[in-house]
């Protein structure tokens, strides 16, 4: 049982970490794109996306794979009801969460070009921002309703 509490602390720690960084990149990218300082656009998009790729994805993966470990340790299928639910959200916002990298990326590399040349942000920038935020609401949303099932179980 000490194995299954051990899996099961790095399970809830990495959903923290998840829903920390998410959170927390969420409020930092928005205050930088809000405040309209391209160096500063620059300089959090940077820290945002070595975030991402530090904590976030780590975080990603390790959630799905004690899930499923613990899942197989206490014999839970699947397919039982709140579980299932569980995986389709994940995959939400996962699938939400991918083209958010990549806008990351871009809203990195536009906003440093700009910063280079001392130039304003493109129209393209404020493109990817809107989708950006429109993008975070429904992995922030999933999100949630994963710590829902995870810590009340239903059975539909």
């Amino acid at each position: 049982m000490e194995l299954y509490l051990l899996i099961k602390l790095v399970h809830v720690v990495s959903a923290t970490i998840l829903f920390g960084t998410g959170l927390g990149i969420a409020v930092f990218m928005w205050q930088a794109h809000r405040g309209g300082d391209v160096q500063v656009i620059f300089s959090v998009s940077r820290n945002v996306v070595l975030a991402d790729f530090s904590f976030t994805l780590p975080a990603v993966i390790i959630q799905l794979a004690t899930g499923l470990i613990l899942a197989q340790m206490t014999g839970l299928n699947l397919t039982t009801s709140w579980i299932l639910l569980a995986l389709m959200l994940y995959f939400v916002a996962g699938a939400c969460w991918l083209p958010v990298i990549w806008l990351q990326l871009r809203v990195r590399d536009i906003a440093h070009v700009a910063a280079e040349r001392n130039e304003a942000l493109p129209a393209r920038y404020y493109s990817h921002m809107r989708l950006w935020f429109l993008l975070g609401w429904p992995a922030f949303i999933s999100v949630l309703l994963i710590f829902y099932l995870m810590v009340y179980k239903p059975s539909w």
